[in-house]
């Protein structure tokens, strides 16, 4: 571009080049914009979420990216569910506020949501310097809280400032992104429809998950009379591993060569190890690995879990893309009105009512017993993926929006 455009993107937890944890969604729409023409600034916390740990002052990867890193500063917290969160991300929110009071010369605002008073913040900035601002919505706040924390009237007090907050901050939404129908919907809960609205899924690279699959498969040694069962993702309260881990138990006294292997760590990890000695559970933590040694896994594995409790807030989850790109049936437990008609019109899984034992452990052991079946669903599975969840191709979507509204600005 002749004239340049200024974009700057906004994400508090993004996982920056070298990291091993955190969502890469908002660093590669960055790098799609770059390859665009834009100029981008990416706006990120100082504070490694995923880490609970500070990055160096000086560790701004500037020089080796298309797109300049600006750090936000915050006093950080111990845990995702914690008082000195939400203090964080008060002082987060102003922060943002005094650095677009510093920082206006853009041509448009992309902003992660949550945190909810950070996104505010962002949008009032721009309304006061007359820029374009769009809202990605990647969770719901607090509807994802309440899982954890859902008391009758009190929860409603405790999580009304969150409420107040995201009504606020959707009312100043120049044009919404969501990573689902239902999350993309949530910014019209209580203003107009009157604005752009896409749904973009979170996804993944398949070229870079493919070439991890390729280059760490000799590190995965997988016995040929053994049946995986995968789960990748975070040990939380969201989601519902004690069920599954009790499940695979049930399902290995009927085939002994179902295992269970949990990629990924979280709060509730030493619950669930006490669970699978409770259980006699044959199953594997294997922590948090890296991305491309994840690919690897889930491509050795056999059937792929996506396991949620059933008042999770979750709709289309980041892992949806990876466990699609493996190519393996997936069985599904999540109650998302918009995944669950998915699964059951795109026929590359199986749905599972939660928080059932029994009726898991009837679905596992069925699909164990039919291999057939599992590379039908897996070739399904794996060209919704090539379809819809490969952002080379999905995320063109995100950056001609942009394109278009920076140019009106």
């Amino acid at each position: 571009m002749a004239d340049t455009r200024r974009i700057a993107v906004f994400s508090i937890d993004a996982k920056l080049p070298g990291e091993v944890k955190g969502a890469t969604r908002y660093t590669q729409i960055a790098e799609m914009l770059v390859a665009a023409g834009f100029e981008v600034d990416f706006i990120t916390s100082r504070f490694q979420h995923w880490d609970k740990a500070f990055r160096a002052a000086d560790s701004r990867p500037d020089g080796s990216l298309p797109y300049n890193v600006r750090f936000i500063e915050e006093p950080g917290y111990p845990k995702n569910m914690c008082p000195q969160r939400i203090w964080s991300h008060r002082v987060a929110a102003k922060n943002v506020r005094e650095y677009f009071d510093a920082h206006h010369d853009y041509d448009l605002i992309y902003c992660q949501i949550p945190p909810n008073d950070v996104t505010l913040e962002a949008g009032r900035a721009a309304k006061r310097y007359g820029i374009p601002f769009v809202i990605d919505v990647n969770d719901l706040w607090p509807e994802a809280f309440r899982v954890a924390f859902d008391v009758p009237v009190v929860s409603d007090i405790v999580f009304a400032p969150f409420y107040r907050q995201a009504r606020r901050a959707y009312a100043l939404a120049d044009a919404i992104v969501g990573t689902s129908d239902e999350y993309s919907g949530r910014a019209f809960k209580d203003r107009a429809e009157d604005i752009p609205r896409l749904t973009v899924y979170v996804g993944n690279d398949l070229a870079v998950f493919d070439r991890g699959a390729a280059a760490h498969a000799a590190e995965v040694a997988k016995p040929a009379d053994e049946i995986w069962v995968a789960y990748a993702g975070t040990l939380s309260a969201c989601y519902d591993l004690d069920t599954l881990i009790r499940a695979v138990a049930r399902a290995q006294r009927r085939d002994p060569r179902i295992k269970l292997k949990l990629l990924g760590d979280g709060v509730v990890r030493a619950d669930l190890e006490r669970v699978a000695a409770e259980t006699g559970c044959d199953v594997a933590f294997l922590g948090y690995v890296p991305y491309e040694v994840m690919a690897a896994w889930l491509s050795k594995s056999d059937i792929l879990v996506n396991s949620l409790v059933a008042n999770a807030a979750q709709s289309v989850v980041t892992k949806i893309g990876d466990y699609l790109a493996a190519g393996k049936p997936m069985v599904n437990t999540s109650r998302s009105p918009e995944f669950w008609a998915k699964v059951e019109r795109d026929g590359f899984g199986v749905n599972v009512a939660p928080e059932d034992p029994a009726a898991l452990e009837s679905v596992l052991v069925d699909l164990a017993a039919a291999p057939e079946r599992q590379c039908s669903l897996g070739r399904v599975a794996r060209d919704t993926a090539e379809r819809e969840f490969d952002r080379a191709h999905s995320y063109a979507a995100i950056v001609q929006l942009i394109e278009k509204m920076s140019a009106s600005a």
